[in-house]
């Protein structure tokens, strides 16, 4: 009989077993009594960015922006991520950090929105032909609409159908086996046509499966038989089996159907199998037929503590003390609020947090209904907790590993096959929280190998930049190598010049023309710090400056320096042409002492007769370059780009030349000129310093208000020059500005209180 055709029965497939297991009391009469109802609008959402496994989502919206129903507010952010839709319309009045449903009791990221009471829905893409779609599309919407894992886990569903391993079979997860969880029991009864269909799309994303299948515990005769009826004629396949405690584990599952274990480490995927929630199926059925998105889901509200115990569609966000309320729970009898069953579920501290995609149950129980723990007591190694244990675990072992942190011993015992089902501490007689303490091992081995990761990350960017520093440095010693062999080589040459210099001639001794050039070099220097002098002493006289005199002193003590080189410097030429008229002269048809004279004569010009003399040199090559170049023309020779090109050259060379000779400094003259510009000024300040003696506080200060009135606006402008400029100095010229209206307002304060 083929997939295809052949008859649906809930008898003709083997259950296999599972090791360990209990037997729980079920509980489950007080909720599955009543049909399936709908919560009404909460008047405020929570949704919180991580609802799922993997990545949190990235919100996109802003407090104060108005949404609507089914609109995105958070984007998955990765590939192991999920949206997040608006459950309501309204306006987001907040994005922050608030309690989440956890077993910590941590916070995280929430978009909060406040409803506007219309449930207004954004236009949904309905597709009548979903089925004709290709499977990439199928996907792209199951991942668009938010849909996860509806069974506890929350993992992003589009991640799990795009498997890359052949899948032979498909299990539909109805189990629901924990204590007085009955969610997908009434889903089951409610909507038995859209899970089949949900069924099949899943199974058409996967490839078609040879095997179909949807498993459920023996306890829900009213389920099996409605997905029973609307499974007639399809691929899928409805089966049941005797309730065990956890059987509606993944893996547990797989081996319960199919016979087959999942490797220690490793996924359904590896032994051809996928597992999903009938709640996921549904959730993916109404997002490919009719564009809607995972915003709602049903939950099972029970307890001693509440007025009526139900099954009921709920907006995501909703807070469970709206649940409660509409409920009927009585808060003093409420000993114990319960999200998730007794089993597996976590205690809230908080009646503000969120329903979100994972919350298959909400128990408020009384004290009677659930008495606290009693304290735990040694462990006496009985063993039962391994008999118990689903995934054939030590948990005894396990248990005094986690006591001393030794957590490699934990990996080795293979920890995180854990399910945290909770029998190992259902049936510990000593009630010791065996799964707290395996718990707690998962998140600090998580942490460690976070840790690890980001350890070893700067590991790496630490070498990298060792690496670089290190070849930076390389390439700079090398280049020092290369300069200093460029250097020695240059020495070299320049000492084998002059020992072929001294044997043909003895001209004058190196250190007088080494002096003369010093003195020439200390007369230019002496020349500049007059010429800045004589400029910042008639800057000041200008600016009326209160450093007029101490800038007249420095002018004279630049002029008296520049006299002194001057006369150093004349006294160094007139004894290095004795010394070089009494050197032994060589014979006129010599050619090498003709050449070693010529160089001796340029050796002993100022800086300005060897520009001019180096213009006339150019000037003579490009005359006969251009004769040259105008020949070639005439003659039709092929030399004549290469002759432009000469002329070219020797026309920018020239060029340069004449600028060189332009910005040399002109030699000062031999005495200081007859008007002693230093002592004018001495004179001035002198003659202001009498004239200020004789007037009144009063004028002094209202010449000084004047005085720097003229400073500033000369500073101003300045600053403002340098601004337009970009200049380098814009810094300096600010803080003077800065300063000078400083002095200013004292100055005007000063003066107006004598005016007063």
């Amino acid at each position: 009989m083929t997939a295809s055709n052949r008859a649906v029965s809930g008898q003709e497939r083997q259950i296999f077993p599972i090791p360990g297991g209990v037997h729980p009391p079920q509980n489950k009469a007080q909720s599955n009594a009543t049909p399936l109802t709908t919560a009404p609008l909460p008047s405020r959402v929570y949704l919180p960015l991580n609802q799922h496994l993997g990545a949190p989502a990235q919100a996109i919206v802003a407090v104060g922006e108005k949404v609507l129903t089914g609109q995105v507010v958070a984007a998955a952010k990765g590939v192991v991520s999920a949206n997040v839709h608006a459950s309501i319309s309204g306006v987001v009045s907040a994005i922050e950090d608030r309690t989440l449903p956890h077993p910590s009791g941590m916070s995280g990221p929430c978009i909060v929105i406040e409803s506007d009471g219309a449930d207004t829905w954004v236009d949904l893409p309905e597709n009548p032909q979903y089925e004709a779609l290709a499977t990439a599309d199928l996907i792209d919407i199951i991942r668009q609409a938010g849909v996860v894992g509806l069974g506890g886990a929350g993992f992003p569903t589009a991640v799990k159908l795009g498997a890359k391993s052949p899948i032979e079979h498909l299990i539909i997860n109805g189990t629901e086996c924990e204590p007085y969880i009955t969610a997908d029991d009434l889903l089951m009864r409610t909507y038995p046509d859209e899970i089949i269909k949900g069924t099949l799309l899943l199974a058409k994303v996967l490839g078609n499966p040879a095997d179909v299948v949807i498993g459920m515990e023996d306890n829900k005769p009213e389920a099996f038989a409605a997905l029973q009826k609307a499974a007639q004629g399809t691929a899928v396949q409805v089966v049941r089996f005797p309730g065990q405690y956890p059987s509606g584990g993944e893996k547990q599952l797989i081996q319960r159907l199919t016979g087959k274990e999942v490797p220690s480490g490793g996924l359904p995927a590896s032994v051809g199998c996928v597992v999903q929630n009938v709640g996921t199926a549904y959730a993916a059925y109404r997002a490919a037929r009719f564009g809607e998105p995972l915003l709602s889901r049903v939950t099972t509200v029970v307890g001693e503590a509440l007025a009526q115990s139900a099954n009921v569609t709920v907006r995501l966000g909703t807070p469970v003390a709206e649940l409660l309320t509409h409920f009927g729970a009585k808060e003093k009898r409420i000993s114990r609020l319960i999200m998730g069953g007794p089993m597996m579920g976590f205690a809230l501290n908080n009646v503000d947090v969120p329903v979100v995609k994972t919350t298959n149950c909400i128990i408020a129980a009384t004290q009677q209904e659930m008495p606290p723990a009693p304290p735990a007591q040694a462990c006496i190694r009985c063993g039962l907790c391994a008999e118990a244990c689903p995934a054939s675990l030590l948990p005894q072992q396990m248990y005094w590993y986690a006591r001393a942190e030794e957590y490699e011993k934990l990996e080795a015992h293979n920890l995180f096959d854990c399910i945290e089902c909770g029998a190992c501490s259902y049936v510990c007689p000593s009630r010791i929280p065996l799964v707290q303490y395996y718990r707690s091992a998962k998140g600090e081995i998580r942490q460690q190998r976070e840790d690890k990761i980001r350890a070893d990350r700067s590991r790496q960017r630490f070498e990298f930049r060792q690496a670089r520093l290190a070849k930076a440095e390389a390439e700079k010693e090398a280049k020092r190598l290369a300069r200093q062999q460029a250097a020695a080589k240059a020495k070299a040459k320049q000492a084998e010049a002059a020992t072929l210099t001294q044997a043909v001639a003895k001209p004058a001794p190196a250190n007088d023309a080494d002096q003369v050039a010093k003195l020439e070099r200390a007369l230019a220097s002496a020349q500049t710090r007059f010429n800045t002098a004589q400029a910042k002493h008639q800057a000041a006289l200008n600016e009326n400056s209160e450093r007029v005199d101490q800038l007249a002193a420095a002018l004279k003590q630049a002029q008296l320096k520049l006299s002194e080189a001057q006369q150093k410097l004349q006294q160094a030429q007139a004894e290095h042409q004795q010394t070089n008229a009494a050197a032994t002269p060589m014979p006129a048809d010599d050619p090498v002492a003709a050449a070693i004279a010529k160089a001796q004569a340029k050796h002993d010009m100022t800086p300005a007769q060897k520009a001019q003399a180096d213009v006339e040199s150019l000037q003579k090559r490009l005359t006969k370059a251009q004769e040259k170049l105008q020949a070639a023309q005439a003659e039709g020779s092929d030399k004549v780009p290469a002759l432009q090109m000469g002329v070219d050259k020797l026309s920018a060379k020239l060029e340069q030349a004449q600028r060189d000779l332009a910005q040399i400094v002109p030699e000062p003259p031999a005495a200081p000129p007859a008007q002693d510009p230093a002592q004018a000024a001495i004179e001035r300040a002198k003659a202001k310093a009498q004239a200020a003696a004789s007037m009144s506080p009063q004028e002094k200060l209202a010449n000084q208000v004047t005085s720097l009135q003229t400073r500033l606006a000369k500073a101003q402008a300045k600053l403002a020059e340098a601004q337009a400029n970009n200049a380098d100095n814009q810094d300096a010229l600010a803080l003077g500005v800065s300063k000078l209206q400083d002095k200013l307002s004292q100055a005007q304060a000063e003066l107006g209180a004598l005016q007063e």
